[in-house]
């Protein structure tokens, strides 16, 4: 989870103020905030004295790297930033009620992008996050969180043709419990995967509904090393083994 550190002078000491008149907007105040005879900040006020926008030069290179947008009396609405100093903001955040953060978008390839995406609640936690792996605008992963920050599940798409046919599910401390899969595309998990406690890599047992009914009918069990163990099927689909295959 990445911040943009809010550096806006709306409730502090304004140094080297010029004011400047311009047809759209009332005021644009320039300041140079560190004295090196340069301007760094520029707050743009409108026609009822309040401040609609700042933008800033953080290391005084004398390009523009984070911008800050208002609305109201003081109210900020969301931030830009310049994290790879090429001239285009790749990281923006978004406010919301009482000034708390909402959403948090990013270009991580700071190519004009954003495929990263976080959600937060009134509490300003992490709630879910959005990835889109293929840049296609759309999430190809999403994560969900509880209340304490932790991972439960995540949702991906797989093959990138815009369905949900993975469903993972996370237990206490984010230990991996099951995966569901969807192996025909028709938007429903037909395949489920469990693993050992102790080792999250190596599956316990897998599930399958071969006839797409919605109930598994073969079930493949697997020992602590992963080998295949045991086969059971249930071939006439009334919910009971009715064949076992040891290995």
């Amino acid at each position: 989870m990445f911040f943009i550190r809010v550096k806006s002078l709306l409730t502090g000491t304004v140094f080297a103020v010029l004011v400047m008149v311009s047809p759209c907007v009332a005021e644009v105040n320039e300041i140079d905030s560190n004295f090196d005879d340069k301007i760094d900040q520029w707050q743009y006020v409108n026609d009822q004295g309040e401040v609609e926008k700042i933008k800033y030069d953080g290391d005084f290179d004398g390009k523009v790297d984070q911008i800050e947008y208002y609305k109201g009396k003081k109210i900020l609405e969301r931030v830009e930033a310049d994290g790879n100093k090429d001239g285009e903001m790749d990281v923006i955040q978004y406010y919301g009620d009482g000034g708390k953060i909402a959403r948090i978008e990013k270009s991580t390839k700071f190519d004009g992008s954003f495929d990263y995406k976080e959600f937060f609640n009134s509490n300003e936690k992490v709630t879910r996050v959005e990835i889109d792996e293929n840049r296609d605008g759309k999430a190809d992963t999403t994560q969900f969180f509880n209340s304490s920050g932790q991972v439960i599940r995540v949702e991906a798409d797989a093959n990138k043709n815009g369905k949900i046919d993975r469903w993972i599910y996370y237990g206490d401390n984010a230990v991996l419990e099951r995966t569901a899969i969807d192996s025909s595309g028709n938007g429903k998990p037909d395949q489920w995967q469990f693993y050992y406690d102790d080792d999250q890599e190596t599956l316990k047992k897998v599930e399958f509904d071969t006839n797409e009914d919605g109930k598994a009918d073969r079930w493949e069990h697997f020992n602590s090393s992963g080998k295949l163990k045991k086969i059971e099927m249930d071939r006439n689909f009334d919910g009971k083994v009715d064949m076992t295959r040891k290995k």
